[in-house]
């Protein structure tokens, strides 16, 4: 018998009853701890339930005492509201306290916000109108403080049984179930919180981790669990992920008749991470034993065979686990051993390095599908909302012209096309993150836009900011859409204003750079070449490292609520990737941020291409123009402002029907399409009708154009295209711009 096996053997027969006796500690230290996560799951949901319920109780008492309250007896609504806000400051477990008139209209609000608003849709209201002294609820989202509210609502009636007013309390979910949890003795745990209907209200804790408050979980599993279980003990279930969880879901008739499910869960894993904590001690003891064992095998067979071998099945079991910093220190013996540590040391680093390249390539990877993924997202949402806008801009011009003797209603349509104007661009620079705005590249002097914009930027910026221009020499033309760099960099000024309020210095500079290879290689999405820099530099606050790397996400903002929409960086950003540039930025907090952007230098072979004259009159014509546009409100729209301009329109719904009319009908002189419709798209039927007429102009119009007529972000040759929302004067000027072209 060898002496590998020799010690083998004997370390067995060492280890054997230690083992057994590990064996079983293990399992009953298990079956405890299940024990007691089981007991604890339920008593968890059942405080959270339970207090819900106490915090209804308690507000049916309240709203039951204001209802008898002098203080709600006005017909003065900021009165009213005054009242209902010092309430409200008293008990802060409530997002909101308001009345609502018989009609269904908000009347006071203990927020102060004086808004109009319709409640007669919600449940909650219609409930309460058939209710005699008892309370209705309904778990929502609070419409003024968007958070997730269980509302309590209570008819106050008078003396003749008629409804004076509903009372109507907003319970903040959050805060009272968070208290629950933070004064449990659960470690651990996840919440979840599910209506009725399956919509999640209140998720906490890593088994909700991936939950969005607010979506809907009525087909997923977990709801189906939450339905089947309630009242019961703790049991398992398995999600989607195929990880086993434990889940206990309360039961209170209060939260029942709300239409809640208040949940409790751990993963399984964490039920015996006592045990295996027991077992990793156990394991030192046998790991004692052992020693004392080999010990006696002798002093030439320990460190002539067993240590080095101990040594070598170490590493390689850090290495197995994915411990790739594992080494065998020196010195190594002499002979085979000494050479398979040297090579298993040799093996580890070189994997060592190919994981940490492969982590950084993942990261990238990771970043740029992230933000492609929340691009591919806001332009789709852009599309139809430009064809809302585009009914609402244009009939509320039409209202502002036809209500010029009314200064009232004209100024309300006023409010509406300001309103529609902002809901424009706010879309316009969700297309330009999702890369998806038709571009029209020209070739631009940046010098020279830079120093035609100094006037407009000391007007906008005030002058408490001090601007310095630094122009680099022979600076090379540029390809990109000259107006969209002009929102870009009045953009990047505007935002080092808003980091400057006590003022300071704003320096936009200008320069040739070349993007070498090892730039390339740490930046995703770049291409090495030469490029025109335009830099802008502020001397404010700066913006925190934990910032920096989310300040170009959409809706992502640093500023304080209401000061900006978090889309400002976010087109820039899609702006530069678009036109096939780059942009970069670098900020200390306390000593200000300088943000370049790097635009395609021109070649000489685009020097050709010519700036786009926008000044044409608009006038209007007497020409057929076949109306293709599957949005009824938009169509109805459009038709209505080309007969208005003089023109014959015949209207078709999709590409199909517009197809049946030019094969009937006699004359026609443009084909006017949206260009995202279903089945037939605008340049598949364009393509198609210029087969049957190949004299036919066509003039598109989208608010979100993907891949049809767009391609490398820039309109194709020959194509004319009007962006929605539009206005009358833009539908008349491209429609003789598609005429004559």
């Amino acid at each position: 018998m060898s002496i590998r096996a020799r010690l083998i053997l004997m370390a067995l027969l060492a280890t054997l009853l230690v083992s057994l006796v590990i064996s079983w500690r293990f399992v009953q230290d298990r079956d405890r701890a299940v024990s007691t996560a089981m007991q604890q799951l339920p008593a968890l949901a059942s405080s959270m339930a339970n207090a819900v319920g106490e915090r209804v109780q308690g507000t049916e008492q309240l709203l039951f005492g204001l209802a008898r309250s002098p203080g709600l007896d006005t017909r003065d609504r900021l009165a009213c509201s005054a009242f209902l806000s010092q309430v409200r400051d008293k008990y802060p477990q409530y997002t909101g306290i308001l009345t609502i008139r018989p009609d269904g209209q908000l009347f006071c609000d203990s927020l102060r916000t004086g808004r109009n608003l319709d409640l007669t849709d919600r449940d909650y209201f219609k409930r309460a109108q058939l209710l005699t002294d008892a309370i209705a609820m309904e778990p929502a989202f609070g419409r003024l403080t968007g958070t997730a509210v269980l509302q309590v609502a209570y008819p106050v009636r008078g003396d003749a049984g008629e409804l004076r007013y509903v009372l109507l309390a907003s319970i903040h979910l959050a805060q009272v179930v968070m208290a629950q949890l933070r004064d449990a003795i659960v470690p651990g745990a996840s919440i979840l919180v599910v209506d009725r209907h399956g919509r999640v209200l209140l998720t906490s804790g890593e088994l909700t981790a991936r939950i969005q408050p607010g979506t809907s979980i009525a087909k997923s599993g977990i709801f189906k669990f939450a339905q089947g279980h309630v009242g019961g003990a703790a049991a398992e279930f398995v999600s989607a992920a195929g990880d086993t969880q434990v889940w206990a879901v309360a039961a209170n008739p209060i939260t029942a008749v709300a239409g809640i499910y208040v949940m409790a869960g751990k993963p399984q894993s964490l039920l015996v991470a006592s045990a295996n904590r027991r077992l990793a001690e156990a394991m030192l003891i046998l790991a004692g034993a052992v020693l004392l064992g080999f010990l006696a095998l002798g002093y030439f067979a320990e460190v002539a065979l067993r240590r080095p071998i101990a040594t070598i099945a170490a590493m390689i079991k850090r290495l197995r686990h994915g411990d790739l910093q594992a080494r065998i220190p020196a010195p190594h013996p002499r002979g085979e051993l000494g050479v398979l540590m040297q090579e298993l040391n040799d093996s580890a680093q070189a994997q060592h390095q190919q994981r940490i390249a492969i982590e950084e390539l993942n990261a990238r990877l990771r970043e740029s599908q992230r933000l492609e993924a929340v691009g591919q997202l806001t332009g789709g949402v852009a599309h139809d909302f430009n064809n809302l806008l585009t009914v609402i801009l244009g009939n509320a011009e039409v209202l502002r012209e036809r209500l010029g003797g009314d200064p009232k209603l004209a100024s309300m349509a006023d409010m509406v096309v300001s309103a529609a104007d902002r809901g424009a661009q706010l879309t316009q620079r969700l297309l330009a993150f999702a890369r998806k705005q038709a571009l029209e590249p020209q070739i631009v002097e940046v010098n020279q836009r830079v120093a035609d914009m100094d006037a407009l930027l000391r007007r906008t910026l005030g002058e408490h900011i001090e601007i310095e221009f630094t122009r680099g020499a022979g600076l090379w033309p540029a390809l990109v859409d000259p107006v969209q760099l002009d929102n870009a960099l009045l953009n990047l000024c505007l935002n080092s204003r808003d980091a400057m309020p006590e003022g300071g210095r704003l320096t936009v500079e200008t320069a040739n750079a070349y993007l070498g290879h090892e730039y390339v290689q740490a930046h995703a999405d770049v291409k090495a070449g030469q490029y025109v820099m335009l830099a802008v530099s502020d001397n404010g606050s700066g913006i925190a490292p934990q910032h920096l790397a989310r300040v170009f996400e959409p809706f992502f903002t640093t500023k304080e609520k209401g000061k900006g929409t978090g889309l400002g960086l976010a087109m820039i950003y899609g702006f530069a990737k678009q036109s096939g540039g780059h942009v970069s930025i670098y900020s200390e907090p306390g000593q200000g941020t300088t943000v370049k952007l790097y635009l395609p230098r021109a070649g000489h072979a685009q020097a050709a291409l010519k700036l786009t004259d926008g000044s044409m009159t608009a006038s209007g014509g007497t020409e057929t123009v076949l109306l293709v546009e599957d949005d009824a409100l938009v169509r109805r729209y459009a038709h209505d402002q080309l007969v208005a301009l003089g023109y014959t329109v015949i209207e078709a719904h999709n590409g199909t029907q517009a197809l049946q009319v030019l094969q009937a009908q006699g004359e026609v002189d443009l084909l006017f399409t949206d260009v995202v419709m279903p089945g037939l798209t605008g340049k598949q039927l364009a393509d198609q009708a210029r087969l049957l007429r190949p004299q036919l102009k066509v003039l598109y119009t989208s608010g979100y154009t993907e891949n049809a007529i767009v391609h490398q972000g820039r309109l194709d040759p020959g194509v004319h295209l009007l962006t929605k929302p539009y206005r009358r004067e833009e539908l008349a000027r491209r429609v003789r711009d598609a005429m004559s072209g």
